[in-house]
């Protein structure tokens, strides 16, 4: 199975695992899946960390590349196809990171591990990250 992690899911799944359900950690931790984190979740995190709202062990130019590396963490980059298809997503999220998350989750069918309960508006499958 294939599973897109949100910004919020892979900080907890490197932090605080214990925030997450007993299903997501169990999904996460499966070698047969394969987890993906998104470009624009990375940028979304530096950013936070660069505004001081993030705090990590070490910059995440050296952070995430050693998390995805441990992890075996697939990134998905950010295409034009999914930037384009925003153009016809509803409101539901007015957030431009929430939106291209979603974007790429219908764009390349994968699942999104999300605790938003507004991805459900959309014609996604969200896995939720709370029990």
């Amino acid at each position: 199975m294939k599973i897109l992690l949100d910004t919020q899911s892979w900080p907890w799944w490197i932090a605080a695992p214990e925030r997450l359900s007993q299903d997501a950690q169990r999904r996460i931790a499966d070698r047969r899946n394969t987890i993906y984190l998104s470009a624009a979740s990375t940028w979304e995190i530096a950013i936070k960390y660069g505004i001081g709202k993030l705090p990590l062990p070490e910059p995440p130019t050296q952070f995430i590349p050693k998390r995805l590396a441990r992890d075996s963490t697939t990134a998905l980059p950010v295409e034009i196809v999914h930037t384009l298809h925003v153009a016809v997503l509803p409101l539901h999220h007015r957030d431009p990171f929430d939106r291209i998350l979603i974007s790429q989750s219908i764009q390349e069918r994968i699942p999104i591990m999300s605790a938003d309960e507004q991805c459900e508006h959309y014609e996604v499958t969200v896995i939720p990250i709370k029990g």
